[in-house]
């Protein structure tokens, strides 16, 4: 069946189907570009700052961010549009992977704060311990 069949309100159906299926297809992206659970989870290092660096790491939305705001597009323009008999399930998808990147990018910031206050705190601890020797080493002296 050519183009010129095709009444318009075929046309419409075809496109709101396929304006779907871009919707999904982005959400079910953006959820494998999400870091996966064993790589937050496993991290292996020397020490606290490497286990930081690494959960830091792991921490990366990737294009899962880009992928979400695609479908988002997508999603307002099929509903503005109307095009979507049912979307509630459309909606929740996005409103839980957008709470989930947000955990995720939350997460990343607090160990990027550790990840900077641990070495400082390392210091101010040697530095203490080094104070504390000094006047053990006073003390034994009298």
């Amino acid at each position: 069946m050519s183009q010129a069949t095709l009444n318009d309100d075929e046309l419409f159906g075809e496109a709101a189907s396929e304006m779907r299926a871009d919707v999904e297809s982005h959400l079910q992206q953006a959820y494998e570009s999400l870091p996966a659970a064993d790589d937050v989870w496993d991290v292996e290092a020397e020490n606290t700052l490497g286990v930081l660096n690494s959960l830091r790491s792991a921490l990366n939305p990737g294009d899962a961010e880009e992928h979400l705001r695609n479908a988002k597009k997508w999603y307002t323009m099929g509903v503005r549009a109307d095009a979507f008999e049912d979307a509630d399930d459309l909606e929740e998808q996005i409103e839980d992977l957008t709470e989930l990147i947000e955990e995720i990018e939350e997460a990343h910031e607090k160990v990027g704060g550790l990840t900077s206050t641990i070495p400082k705190l390392r210091k101010s601890l040697e530095e203490m311990g080094e104070e504390a020797e000094d006047v053990d080493e006073d003390e034994e002296e009298e």
